[in-house]
């Protein structure tokens, strides 16, 4: 099947929907040098193009830099731990959790896992920041104090510092509440919709339009799935309440399947074309009256066709039809992403509405890869390093910005990274498409 993807940009384009939902599949755990040689053409840009792009990232990184704004305390911690350190790893899975746990007990058992194994004194050599010493201090103390209780015996010394560990747990924990509140607005917008709007208005000012991401997924009870849906229509109603009429000037909303179904699984396909199509038709419609546009988020790789099912579905009801701000996420991290945004420039096609869509590079990375690792697979769904998963971004954005698709796909671009950035505008100068890019910050689009 990989064949019908050589050349890429034509033939895909011109295949039907059911042809392009076989390759979908086909392609799932494909090989990846396969893939990639099929995608480095769409990838590679000219000499032209290259000169500029990275004319363009240089003098991007060094306004940054040179812009003390930009470049605060905070940023200078997730410098120095950033997510190729365990450390960072750790304080990134401490960040997120915390903000979920409603019980004490559990709260103070993920920091004394998280806190006492990682190796916090490296990141005390040849530092200057004052405030990342501090801060790598107060990591070693609370890792010291929380280690204590793992101890055996029953000597007074030892009794002693199990009593100090019981009395200092308390401390610990709400001190590293405030600390994971601090690292957490650096990524997560607000705690609610308003919230989120109130720290956005400064940016809003400025031009920035936002897609707002609620955090929360996988609904395991109905009542989840239940708490999930008020928040989205809460989120929607008070958005609509601000708009001026034209869905243009509102920011969108990004809402996970999962999160509104609890059996949102391949296993239960009948149950969720039903139940969760009724649940987004809900949502949809008064989105729709409201001028909010809608955005589906990605999922695993195993729900991918099942929720290109439910996309198709609600895509072509009444309620949708003529909208044109009805989008979806593809995570270009998947071997298979061109052949999605294929088959989405072919159902908008037919349509004849245009469908936003926003690339990725994904969001599951670690689960892909040790789920493909436990059930024993030859091969992965994702891209397994990162050069695999840039080349595929860029196949993919240049497909989007051609003018064949372009009138079909409204293309929007998710990325932190300052080469990204540049290529895609780079190629939407020469596409001729620098007023209908809409680029994405995530950092600044997220909510609890």
């Amino acid at each position: 099947m990989l064949k019908t993807m050589e050349p890429l940009g034509s033939n895909l384009s011109a295949m039907p929907l059911k042809e392009l939902e076989a390759l979908i599949s086909s392609l799932y755990m494909v090989d990846e040098t396969k893939v990639l040689k099929s995608l480095l053409p769409l990838a590679t840009p000219s000499e032209a193009e290259k000169s500029e792009i990275e004319n363009q990232a240089n003098e991007l990184i060094l306004a940054i830099r040179s812009d003390k704004k930009s470049i605060q305390m905070i940023d200078a911690l997730l410098l120095e731990y950033s997510l190729d350190t365990q450390e960072g790893i750790q304080l990134m899975c401490l960040a997120e959790a915390l903000m979920r746990i409603p019980d004490k007990a559990t709260a103070d058992a993920l920091i004394r896992d998280k806190l006492t194994v990682a190796d916090w004194k490296s990141h005390l050599k040849g530092k200057n920041s004052v405030f990342v010493n501090a801060s790598t201090w107060g990591l070693i103390l609370t890792g010291k104090v929380c280690a204590l209780e793992g101890e055996q015996g029953s000597s007074p010394g030892k009794a002693l510092s199990k009593l100090v560990n019981k009395l200092s747990e308390p401390i610990i924990r709400q001190a590293m509440n405030q600390a994971m509140a601090i690292l957490g607005r650096q990524f997560v917008l607000g705690r609610s919709i308003r919230e989120a709007q109130k720290n956005g208005r400064y940016q809003k000012e400025k031009g920035f339009d936002f897609s707002f991401d609620m955090l929360g997924e996988a609904a395991l009870t109905a009542q989840d799935a239940k708490k999930y849906f008020n928040d989205y229509i809460s989120a929607i109603e008070n958005i609509g309440s601000q708009g001026t009429g034209s869905a243009e000037n509102l920011p969108s909303i990004s809402m996970k399947l999962s999160a509104l179904h609890p059996r949102y699984e391949v296993a239960n396909e009948e149950r969720v074309m039903e139940e969760l199509f009724s649940t987004l038709m809900i949502l949809a419609k008064r989105a729709r009256e409201l001028n909010v546009p809608l955005t589906i988020d990605a999922e695993e790789m195993d729900r991918l066709e099942l929720s290109l099912r439910l996309f198709e579905k609600l895509y072509r009801q009444p309620e949708i039809k003529g909208w044109g701000q009805f989008g979806i996420v593809v995570q270009t991290y998947a071997k298979r992403a061109l052949p999605v945004l294929a088959w989405l420039n072919q159902l908008a096609e037919e349509q004849g509405d245009m469908i936003p869509v926003r690339l990725v590079k994904g969001a599951y990375w670690d689960t892909e890869i040790k789920l493909a690792q436990q059930k024993g697979y030859d091969n992965y769904s994702v891209f397994t390093r990162k050069e695999g998963t840039d080349v595929s971004y860029l196949a993919c954005a240049r497909y989007v910005l051609s003018a064949e698709v372009n009138r079909n796909l409204y293309p929007q671009f998710a990325s932190h990274n300052a080469h990204t950035v540049t290529a895609i505008a780079v190629m939407g100068k020469k596409a001729n498409m620098s007023s209908s890019v809409y680029m994405v910050w995530v950092k600044h689009s997220t909510i609890m």
